[in-house]
Formats: C-alpha cells, sequence, structure tokens
C-alpha cells in the first residue's frame, strides 16, 4: 500500500521537540522525507538521526525563525539538500505569560517575533518553491487561545490569532497556484510544558473540556498529516480546533 506522503519533503519547524517532533515523525511514517528546524540543532539533529535510522531520509538545520537572513539560508539548502519542499509546517512557538499590564515589551516582542514573524519568513522564502511545482501544503500551528484569548497571554493569543489570519491570507492568494494554506489550533496539549502543572491545575484545565482530559502531541500530529496529505486536496484557509470540545 503506498504511504500518503511518498515522495514529499516536509519542512517542520520547532521539530526538535514536543509536538513539532510529533509531527516530524507522524509524516516520516507516511513515506516523506523530513528536513528537522530548530533553534536548538543538538535537539534537531537527535530527531533527524532518529528518524533515518528507521529509513527515512532526514537531516537538521538550526535555524532562528526570527533571522531574515538566516530564514531564506536554511531554506535554500533545505531546496538543495532534497531538491523540492512539499509541506511546510509552521510549528516554532514560545510563550512569556504575564498580565498585560505587567507584560514587558521585549515579552511581547520576542512571542510576535518566534511566533508569527517566523512563520511569515518561512513561508516567504518557501512559496516560490511551491509556486514552480504548482503545489504545495502549509499547515500553521495556531492556537484555541488564537481564537477566544486568554488572561495572561496577551502577546501568545495576538500571535495565534495574527497566523490565523497569515493562513487565511496565504490561501487566498496562491490556491490559483496549487498551494493550500490551513492552521490546528491545539487547546490544552500534554507537553514538557503542562507536566510541570500541579494535579489540581491539570484538573482545573481539563474539567472545561468536553472529552475530560488532555490531549497528546499525536492528536495534533494525525491532523497535520491530514492537512498535509492528499485526503484535503479541496481544503484550504480553515482552522481546525484539536482541543476535545474545549470550545464547543
Amino acid at each position: 500500500m503506498n504511504k500518503l506522503l511518498e515522495g514529499k519533503v516536509a519542512v517542520v519547524t520547532g521539530g526538535g521537540r514536543g509536538i513539532g517532533e510529533a509531527i516530524a515523525r507522524k509524516l516520516a511514517g507516511e513515506g516523506a522525507s523530513i528536513a528537522v528546524c530548530d533553534v536548538m540543532l543538538e535537539n534537531a539533529r537527535q530527531v533527524a538521526e532518529s528518524l533515518t535510522q528507521t529509513g527515512t531520509k532526514a537531516a537538521a538545520y538550526a535555524v532562528d525563525v526570527t533571522d531574515g537572513k538566516q530564514v531564506p539560508e536554511v531554506c535554500g539548502k533545505i531546496v538543495a539538500d532534497f531538491g523540492r519542499v512539499d509541506i511546510l509546517v509552521n510549528n516554532a512557538g514560545i510563550t512569556r505569560d504575564n498580565l498585560l499590564m505587567r507584560m514587558s515589551e521585549a515579552e511581547w516582542d520576542l512571542v510576535l517575533n518566534v511566533n508569527l514573524k517566523g512563520a511569515f519568513l518561512f513561508t516567504k522564502a518557501l512559496v516560490p518553491v511551491m509556486m514552480k511545482q504548482r503545489s504545495g501544503a502549509i499547515v500553521n500551528i495556531a492556537s484555541i487561545v488564537g481564537v477566544r484569548g486568554n488572561a495572561g497571554q496577551a502577546n501568545y493569543s495576538a500571535s495565534k490569532a495574527g497566523m490565523i489570519g497569515l493562513t487565511k491570507t496565504v490561501a487566498k492568494e496562491y490556491g490559483k497556484r496549487g498551494i493550500r494554506a490551513n492552521a490546528v489550533a491545539p487547546g490544552f496539549i500534554q507537553t514538557a510544558m503542562t507536566d510541570k502543572l500541579t494535579d489540581a491545575q491539570k484538573k482545573m484545565q481539563t474539567d472545561f473540556i468536553g472529552l475530560q482530559r488532555m490531549g497528546q502531541p499525536e492528536d495534533v500530529a494525525n491532523t497535520v498529516l491530514y492537512l498535509a496529505s492528499d485526503l484535503s486536496s479541496y481544503v484550504t484557509g480553515q482552522v481546525i480546533g484539536v482541543d476535545g470540545g474545549l470550545i464547543i
């Protein structure tokens, strides 16, 4: 049986751990070659080497997604190494939570730069490659808080809402070139960050979730796989919530 992404090349930012790593592994499992991009090169290398051991063509790239000179250079190297790019997953992201009145300008700028500017720079660098191929799938990892907002996360919520706007605009601008752009909006997902919460804090969060549990990185990865593959060939400009019923 042919795999869903056989012969495809996928770029995953923030692919060195957490949700990004789960996405890289899921796409590789369906036949894609993977360019693992991360600000922490050692993390990216570990993932890429692990994928290589399973027979996947994979390589690691150190990149600061906020650097307007570095991103095009890295993207150029990826194209040179793999020959093409079919899938871009803009996953790199950080949080610097604080109440709005206590939030520093530096906290605002850093989160907006990593989460939103990073997606803009990678998309801008790789859209021309996809245009020449007349095909491509861009999947942006947004967040439920980009839809509903969240106290203490003005910067993060704004960055993720901006990513949703970016997604829809890219879908409008490049659909006629065969390029699709969609967003995934995860809810409360179990990661190293949520593992630091107390049981009481976790229960307080899950009480509001329809399925009464946290999601797993693989839940997000499964949705990315759908949006990256031809299973969603007539889906573009959409935001799919992976939140267990947090927003109904």
